[in-house]
């Protein structure tokens, strides 16, 4: 079973953020001057009050870009950084300078693939709505979802449609035209090589027999009764995988009990222990872990070694494109805010200088 740990699993991200992330990336990269600069290029006029804005956080060439946005955005993602326990007042200052930022980012980008006539297919938008739906395991979760985020189902699908269309602007103005050299991946390679050592790994299918955390003693060596009962079967000759097929209380019965590779460290204690302990082809005496009683038997076993470039090639060569994407994509929008008219209509906080 997988380690446990602390996972920040957020229901739903705005997709006007998704855009932006190699934008923010690269921005933190700026140095003070450029940062300043970009801040009086993005606020061209004094800042009105909120009351006067017409529910605009600010425009771009003349078109609004929502304040209801801007505001829901920096209350979702303060909500975050308090829970993470980040949540000075610069950490919120600099939080709503880029929740602006990227909003306006955003605008420019629409307003962009709006001039190169750059759009979503309605079957494409449909396809990502019934994929995202799908995660959700039904509507009603799903309209749960939204609703948490104040998004109806046709506000979603337009900023969909806006999202994919970026995507395709930024495909056919940056990624297509970054080709990655013939040696670079190579080099890069050579300079790294820790980044492709790979530890030592082991395969493992189990068989769970699932106890609450709760249980009675009765309900645990009911359990244990039970699990005895299995491993009885499989030292007597059955198979391992049929077996798991049939009894275990863990998903991967479907796959009987395969769990594939894994490091140490992955598993639980207890589990981890067991089976980096075990021979190929051996199963374990019965290992109690916090999700209950398991078997193991080991499959198969992979030494730390070092991946070889041909393994490797096509996941550098991305890397080395991505990275490429990130910093062009950076100068694109910088080109692009430069020569749209930009006004500011929130008072945002002064950056504190450092």
């Amino acid at each position: 079973m997988r380690k446990k740990g602390l996972v920040a699993f957020v229901l739903f991200v705005c997709v006007m953020f998704s855009g932006y992330a190699l934008y923010v990336s690269a921005s933190d990269n700026k140095s003070k001057k450029e940062k300043t600069a970009a801040s009086t290029q993005a606020a061209k006029e004094k800042p009105a009050k909120t009351a006067a804005n017409g529910g605009a956080a600010a425009l771009v060439n003349g078109k609004p870009v929502s304040m209801a946005d801007y505001e829901q955005g920096v209350a979702r993602f303060s909500h975050q950084l308090t829970a993470s326990g980040q949540d000075s007042e610069e950490a919120q200052n600099e939080l709503k300078r880029r929740i602006l930022d990227s909003l306006i980012v955003r605008e420019v980008l629409a307003q962009q693939t709006e001039k190169l006539g750059i759009k979503a297919d309605e079957a494409e938008v449909n396809q990502q709505m019934e994929t995202m739906k799908a995660r959700y395991g039904s509507d009603e979760n799903f309209k749960k979802a939204i609703a948490a985020v104040k998004l109806t189902e046709p506000e979603l699908k337009k900023q969909m449609a806006t999202e994919l269309a970026i995507r395709k602007l930024v495909d056919r103005e940056i990624a297509s035209k970054i080709v990655i050299g013939p040696n670079e991946a190579k080099e890069f390679y050579d300079k790294n090589p820790d980044y492709f050592k790979t530890p030592e790994m082991v395969r493992a299918s189990h068989i769970l027999v699932k106890v609450d955390p709760k249980a009675t003693p009765e309900e645990k060596a009911k359990a244990l009764e039970k699990m005895k009962g299995i491993q009885k079967r499989i030292k007597d000759g059955a198979d391992f995988a049929e077996v798991a097929k049939e009894v275990s209380d863990d998903p991967s019965k479907a796959n009987g009990g395969d769990l594939n590779f894994f490091p140490r460290g992955y598993m639980v204690p207890p589990f981890d222990k067991a089976a980096f302990s075990l021979q190929k082809n051996q199963v374990s005496d019965i290992v109690e872990t916090e999700y209950g009683y398991h078997l193991i038997k080991l499959t198969d076993k992979k030494p730390a070694g070092v991946m070889t470039f041909d393994e490797v090639k096509p996941r550098i060569e991305q890397h080395l494109k991505n990275e490429k994407v990130s910093q062009e994509f950076k100068k694109y929008i910088d080109g692009l805010k430069s020569a749209a008219k930009i006004q500011v209509l929130v008072a945002l906080p002064a950056k504190a200088e450092k």
